[in-house]
This record gives structure tokens, C-alpha cells and sequence, in this order.
């Protein structure tokens, strides 16, 4: 039985297939259901200004889950004849939750495809662009360039109430590891320096923060964003208070870093749509804060699917379970102004 999301006014259970949703709660106040016991979050002060939504790694055209290369281990998990392909799946039901909540954006941080095929984009267009029409904005992953491709490339900077997002592309075409350029970041240097309000950075690789080591482990070949561009974020971050924390994918898991050197702001990286847990975030913008809510989409169909995922990669001895999900401060908590 997991307690996979907590809010100002909500609690979410899943155990299993079965959900236990609890609405309308009371801020930062416990509770005990199902026999587990739980806290909602604080309210941040002021109004709420915003909601806005976020997926990643959504991987349409994907048929093999779990599979790494050309490797036969896994448990590889596929659809049956019959069935409809997984991602779309996995992307209907976080379509439906998402517009649920009619969010003022929709930000997808890249893989929208497994190989940038012209049809996997269409699939992705028809699913996304057709519910949020201009309200959807979007930058490529590893996954969409991995043969040159320069479809939804280029960086964002979107204003909305109460936040502005800097949508950065990380990828390097026909890697898997991601970069900025130094044009890059003193373009994002240069926005927040300007800006008005805060601001979250999106992107789909995620940082590189070194370790207790010092720097152990620095090296061009980390699976994420490189070393040096990493190193230069955080500068900007620590040097530009509106920028309150920093969110990603690529890793297909809920995870929370901190910057030791830049307020301890945040380093974010958020699970994938298309297997277990199968997650959306919702960011709640208030006026003294940004609350980040990660929601497991709860369609029928979409939990059959996602629970036959738990264990993928359990042939390498992963324990994928425990990897994706994260903790639940990993996935529901508030980013505080600084």
C-alpha cells in the first residue's frame, strides 16, 4: 500500500489497483487512513495565483517496457494482441488528470518519443497539442534527437501568474547525455536578472551536484547533465534569488537533491508516464510559495498497466519499486520563495 500523494487538501493511497482519494482536508494537519498515517502539507501563504502541469518521458511508440539495448533480461513487459499500445495508454489518463484541474500551462520535458519517428510525434501531437492547445510548451529529450533530430528544440521563457518558467534544452543530438552551452546560461542569467517574479527552471536532464566525496564521479559521461553546465546552473541559481529550484526528468524516478552552495534550493527530478508509478506533477503557485504535487494516474487501465511495471530491471537486481516511486518528500513538498 503506497501513499503516493499528499497536498494542502488531499490524500491519495494506492494498493494496488484499488485508489483511496481523501478531498478537502485541512492544511498541515494528520491523518490516519487505511491504517497508514499521514500529514498534508502546509499552505503556503497568499492567494493561489496558478496551477500548471507537467509530464516527461513519455516515450510514444515505445513497445518493449523495461528493455535496456539489445539485452534479453529485464522482465520485458509488452501489450497483448489486442491491446492498445502502452504509451498511449499511460498519456490518455494523464491527459484526462490534467485537465482536471485546467491548468493555466502544460510543460513537457522531453522523450516524447522512443526515436523522434515522424509518427510517434504525431501520436504525441494528437494527444497533447489537441487537449492544450497554446497552453502546451515543449522541449525535446535524449530520446528525440538521438538521430540528429531538431524537432522542439531551442529554449523557452513563459510568464505566468505569479511564475515564469525557463524551459532549457539539455540535449546534446545523438547522445544520451545532456549540456548547456554557455549562451545558454547567460541567456537564463540574463531572463531571471530581468524578471519580475519567480522563477522555475524545467529541462529534461538532471543535474549533476557532485557528492560527500568532493568530486567523485565528475566526469562527461554522466547520465544526465554534464559536470561543467551543471556547475554553471548552480552559479546562476545561487546568484539570482528568484530562481527557486530546478526540475527534470531522464531518470524515470522522484528524487530531491539540494544545492549545499545556493540556499539549498532545490534539484528535482520527476518519474515517467509510461511505467511504474506512471506519474503527472502539479505545481500550485501561491504567493509566497510553489507547491510540487506528484499525482500516479489512476485510470483503469493505466494502473493494469503501471503495476505490471513495478519490477522491471529486477534481472539486473534493480529494485526498480523502490527506485521509481522515491519517497513521498521526494514527490509532494512546497518550494519556498527565497
Amino acid at each position: 500500500m503506497d501513499i503516493t500523494t499528499v497536498a494542502d487538501d488531499l490524500i491519495v493511497i494506492h494498493d494496488g489497483v484499488n485508489v483511496f482519494r481523501y478531498d478537502d482536508l485541512t492544511p498541515d494537519t494528520g491523518y490516519e487512513f487505511n491504517d497508514q498515517s499521514v500529514t498534508t502539507l502546509p499552505r503556503p501563504g497568499g492567494e493561489l495565483l496558478c496551477r500548471i502541469a507537467t509530464v516527461n518521458d513519455v516515450h510514444f511508440g515505445e513497445t518493449d517496457a523495461g528493455r535496456i539495448d539489445d539485452d534479453p533480461r529485464g522482465p520485458i513487459q509488452r501489450v497483448a494482441d489486442g491491446e492498445q499500445p502502452y504509451p498511449e495508454t499511460m498519456n490518455n489518463g494523464a491527459v484526462a488528470e490534467m485537465a482536471a484541474i485546467d491548468p493555466a500551462a502544460v510543460f513537457v520535458k522531453g522523450d516524447l518519443s522512443q526515436d523522434g519517428r515522424p509518427e510517434e510525434w504525431a501520436a504525441f501531437e494528437a494527444t497533447y497539442r489537441s487537449a492544450f492547445g497554446a497552453r502546451l510548451h515543449v522541449v525535446r529529450g535524449n530520446h528525440d534527437a538521438y538521430r540528429h533530430q531538431s524537432g522542439y528544440e531551442g529554449d523557452q521563457w513563459i510568464d505566468l501568474p505569479g511564475l515564469s518558467i525557463a524551459l532549457l534544452d539539455t540535449v546534446i543530438p545523438g547522445q544520451t547525455t545532456g549540456t548547456l552551452s554557455t549562451d545558454q546560461l547567460a541567456w537564463l542569467d540574463q531572463r531571471a536578472a530581468d524578471g519580475d517574479r519567480p522563477v522555475l527552471v524545467m529541462g529534461h536532464h538532471q543535474q549533476w551536484i557532485g557528492s560527500t566525496a568532493g568530486n567523485a564521479g565528475r566526469r562527461d559521461g554522466y547520465f544526465g547533465l554534464s559536470p561543467d553546465p551543471s556547475d554553471g546552473l548552480a552559479e546562476i541559481i545561487r546568484r539570482r534569488s528568484n530562481i527557486i529550484g530546478y526540475t527534470a526528468g531522464h531518470t524515470h524516478r522522484h528524487r530531491v537533491r539540494r544545492l549545499a552552495y545556493a540556499d539549498n534550493v532545490a534539484t528535482i527530478e520527476v518519474g515517467c508516464v509510461k511505467d511504474f508509478p506512471g506519474t503527472w506533477a502539479e505545481y500550485r503557485v501561491y504567493e509566497t510559495g510553489v507547491m510540487q504535487v506528484v499525482h500516479r494516474i489512476s485510470s483503469t487501465e493505466a494502473l493494469a498497466w503501471s503495476e505490471r511495471c513495478r519490477h522491471l530491471y529486477s534481472d539486473f537486481g534493480i529494485d526498480y519499486e523502490s527506485y521509481a516511486l522515491g519517497r513521498l518528500e521526494d514527490r509532494c513538498f512546497t518550494l519556498p520563495l527565497r
